[in-house]
């Protein structure tokens, strides 16, 4: 089917996925541009909408993410229409792009996100965890489990391993403390007792709203199997994560470790290892992890990351791809296509970074990336000079973790400062951890976990580069209210 374009005058902007870079992308262009017309293809009939959104200060932003059916947003944008496809060719010298339908773009901007790592691709008894249709997979196994193996250490791992009951977890790490990719050691151990809190003092009301499609199902992702749209930072809450055991012993880390095989029971009933099964029992798989320990599970969670979902786009263009496979973008978020810009997980920041940015593929960085590129896109079409936006001066990140409120500033892992900073740490057990990162007297990052109330103040200090050398230890003291004292 061709699809007949309006008028020659009428612009055409071309977005591609459904998750909250396109969509937030696809929002601004529409509202920017009334009378052009804006497609948005996604692969799943459901979008992520940011709501409840709030500029906790200059660069901590926080907000809810919801699906929400297409219509929603045709509704709220005449110009804007959705369309249930994935993106079959795209053929960047010509500006056409085909879904079963063409169309010829002035600008398109790729915000396809990115796919889930996993362990393997064909074994039965290895979920990822990456869109709403995994979620629910997951759930409906993990009501029939009564031990699960985690695999990695980041958002997803950290999330699922606190949120599941009545199920044993075994959780494999490759590093030495638990969520290396947000915390150091420190933080890990003041987080390790909420693992064995009692869930029923923790249960959050879920904030979420809901929609189904249709017989499919929220999320699905696609007749075609294609991925739907990565899952919210409050995916777990109003789905039940429960196992099989009346009162499960909990968590159990292994640490420094990766998986070096996984055996269905056959295979493992046949191999050499089989000579302790008596004490290893009958399980529907067995993991062999590196440190030699085995474990038999009912099924394995990879939660190993994710790669950038650039493959649909490669063929017969020229995209100059970074080195972590996502499609390298400059300060205006063009990628080295002409008129073909990226935004979020698909895209990796191909220009001099600020010295207290770096590039996490978070929830914030997509929507502040899918806002910039159609202020880039629109300055371009206006022909109007636009400047890198402030939002990635400074990183700044807010979510949180085993029920504790996260924020996250600047180069809180010391990333990339070598031996040459200082760590000033405050904690109370079971309230809160404060740490921040010195380098010449100046504060360069920040972990605050617990209700600090110190975000706004630690920020200006980050942005000014205030010397604080004189103040020591005192910078910590908690009677003293720094809050007034840096007013």
């Amino acid at each position: 089917i061709r699809h007949s374009l309006a008028p020659p005058t009428a612009l055409t902007f071309v977005i591609v996925g459904g998750g909250i870079a396109g969509v937030t992308c696809a929002e601004q262009i529409a509202s920017q541009f009334v009378s052009d017309e804006v497609y948005l293809l996604t692969a799943s009939p459901l979008v992520k909408t940011v709501t409840n959104f709030k500029q906790v200060s200059k660069t901590l932003e926080e907000f809810d993410i919801e699906d929400q059916p297409s219509s929603v947003l045709e509704e709220k944008y005449p110009n804007l229409k959705v369309l249930q496809s994935a993106v079959k060719l795209l053929r960047a010298k010509e500006h056409v792009s085909e879904n079963g339908q063409t169309f010829h773009y002035k600008k398109l901007c790729i915000c396809s996100g990115a796919r889930p790592k996993l362990l393997t691709q064909d074994n039965p008894h290895v979920l990822g965890i990456r869109d709403t249709d995994s979620a629910q997979e997951f759930q409906k196994r993990l009501s029939k489990a009564k031990r699960i193996v985690v695999i990695g250490n980041g958002g997803i791992a950290l999330e699922l391993v606190y949120e599941v009951e009545g199920c044993e977890v075994i959780w494999a790490i490759k590093d030495k403390a638990i969520g290396n990719t947000f915390f150091d050691a420190g933080a890990a151990q003041f987080l390790i007792p909420s693992l064995e809190a009692d869930k029923k003092e923790r249960a959050l009301p879920c904030k979420r709203a809901r929609y189904t499609t249709g017989k499919t199902g929220a999320g699905h992702s696609g007749a075609s199997g294609e991925l739907g749209s990565a899952l919210g930072p409050d995916w777990h809450e109003g789905i039940e994560l429960r196992g099989t055991v009346q009162n499960s012993s909990g968590v159990h880390v292994e640490y420094e470790c990766e998986v070096d095989k996984i055996y269905t029971q056959q295979e493992f009933l046949q191999s050499q290892l089989n000579t302790n099964k008596s004490e290893l029992g009958l399980w529907p798989a067995y993991v062999q992890l590196t440190n030699g320990k085995i474990y038999g599970c009912d099924f394995v969670v990879s939660a190993t990351g994710v790669v950038p979902n650039t493959d649909p786009f490669l063929s017969g263009n020229n995209f100059e791809l970074a080195g972590d496979h996502g499609l390298r973008v400059d300060d205006h978020m063009r990628t080295s296509e002409q008129d073909v810009y990226a935004a979020g997980d698909v895209c990796t920041a191909g220009w001099e970074p600020s010295a207290l940015w770096q590039q996490m593929r978070l929830w914030t960085q997509a929507r502040q990336m899918g806002w910039y590129a159609a202020r880039c896109m629109a300055a371009d079409v206006l022909e109007e000079p636009i400047e890198l936006d402030f939002c990635f001066e400074l990183f700044s990140h807010i979510t949180k973790f085993f029920s504790y409120k996260v924020v996250l500033l600047g180069k809180f892992n010391a990333q990339g400062l070598g031996q040459d900073h200082e760590l000033l740490v405050r904690c109370t057990k079971g309230q809160e951890y404060v740490k921040v990162v010195l380098t010449g007297g100046r504060m360069v990052g920040a972990v605050l976990i617990g209700e600090t109330d110190l975000e706004e103040t630690f920020e200006n200090l980050i942005l000014n580069q205030m010397d604080l050398s004189r103040y020591g230890e005192e910078l910590l003291n908690p009677n003293i209210d720094i809050e007034d004292y840096f007013d």
